[in-house]
């Protein structure tokens, strides 16, 4: 069984410099690195986004399990967005990838109250978030060699 995951919900401006840390090379090693996808990670858009942070204990250390960013509306899309979403090597296979996203659902939903969200996912993954109630809203288009569908919820 994997360890249990604390989740933590902070403004950038709330991030200690190690978990920035810890972000910044999760999404490296995640987005960059496991996906052999070259793309400027670091977007102008995370000083403004609320991020959630899921922590497990390995070997008595914490480590980043998950991660995704909040935007507000009107921010990169008219409705809100979660993006980034990642769970890290070492946490998947366990159902870390759904706590993820419904713990940021719900997060984003206490923040935005009444708010839609919009994501930018990659469509082989549009089965795990129609599971989640999000609805396919664009044809299918590349991004970064890797093809995207935007979704609503």
């Amino acid at each position: 069984m994997k360890a249990p995951i604390v989740w933590e919900w902070r403004h950038f401006d709330q991030l200690s410099g190690a978990d920035l840390y810890a972000v910044m090379a999760s999404r490296q090693d995640v987005f960059i690195l496991e996906q052999t996808c070259l793309y400027p990670d670091l977007d102008g858009y995370d000083q403004g986004a609320h991020h959630l942070l899921g922590w497990h204990t390995v070997d008595g250390k914490r480590v980043l399990a998950a991660y995704l960013r909040c935007l507000a509306p009107g921010v990169k899309y008219d409705e809100m967005s979660l993006g980034r979403v990642l769970t890290t090597k070492g946490a998947r296979g366990g159902g870390s990838g759904r706590a993820l996203l419904a713990e940021g659902i719900a997060c984003a939903e206490r923040q935005h109250p009444g708010q839609r969200i919009r994501i930018g996912a990659q469509q082989h993954l549009e089965p795990f978030y129609a599971s989640f109630g999000f609805a396919t809203v664009s044809a299918p288009y590349d991004e970064d060699g890797i093809m995207h569908i935007d979704m609503l919820r």
